[in-house]
């Protein structure tokens, strides 16, 4: 029996913690997954503006090395990452341009939940890319507000969005 290469990619999939090594290579996938936006949702100047090119590798490793990512792995190859904070405030969530919508980001947003929800947390919240936004509204997120955020004199449209724990 032939199975949807879906279920084979989550069969071999691990979530594990960040890892020094990991650093480039999750900068990597950020920059990759921001540019394979589509430009009918942000303009090549606002994908720039959010992922400059090339990517701030020493920031990058500085920032991961604070943030300890959570990092999905298929065989040798980051596929995914998300940055939780101990009060539930998701940070970054980005899937491999090449692994999205194959549940990678469904795998690390559940993980992340579960340490949240064994952390204490009573809620979690997020300020999501208009991509993100329908995602995270499937995983039960409410809309708080629409924002916009300027970076490198573009501005972005995200939105606060939190949800309610149960263990």
């Amino acid at each position: 029996m032939n199975l949807p290469n879906t279920l084979h990619y989550l069969t071999l999939m691990i979530i594990q913690h960040f890892k020094t090594s990991d650093a480039k290579a999750i900068a990597d996938l950020f920059h990759g997954s921001v540019h394979s936006i589509s430009l009918e949702i942000y303009s090549k100047e606002q994908l720039e503006a959010w992922a400059p090119t090339p990517p701030d590798y020493a920031m990058w490793k500085t920032r991961l090395e604070q943030t300890k990512p959570y990092v999905a792995m298929i065989g040798d190859v980051i596929v995914g990452f998300i940055e939780l904070e101990l009060d539930g405030h998701i940070d970054c969530m980005y899937v491999h341009k090449d692994y999205q919508r194959q549940g990678v980001a469904k795998a690390l947003f559940t993980y992340a939940r579960d340490v949240a929800i064994k952390n204490g947390c009573k809620t979690m919240h997020v300020e999501a890319s208009i991509l993100a936004k329908t995602f995270f509204e499937k995983m039960g997120f409410e809309v708080q507000s629409k924002n916009i955020v300027v970076r490198n004199h573009q501005e972005l449209i995200n939105y606060s969005m939190n949800d309610s724990l149960k263990p």
